[in-house]
């Protein structure tokens, strides 16, 4: 189970890879296949950032086991 602050509402990559336990490797794999998070472009960057909301945690966690490397 994955236990987060109510007032929170997104998370970034870094936050979602130390609640739900999975590295960044298979979060990004899992990401791309299921399409889970949301792109958020910066205000002048080109490279977007993956943000990802309760809901999203909340798969993640019931899809995709812990990573134990």
């Amino acid at each position: 189970m994955v236990r987060i602050k109510s007032s929170q509402k997104f998370f970034t990559e870094e936050e979602a890879t130390g609640l739900t336990g999975i590295c960044r490797e298979h979060l990004r794999g899992l990401v791309q296949d299921k399409h889970l998070g949301t792109m958020a472009a910066a205000a002048g960057s080109s490279t977007g950032r993956l943000l990802f909301t309760n809901s999203d945690l909340a798969i993640m966690a019931v899809l995709h086991p812990r990573c134990d490397h």
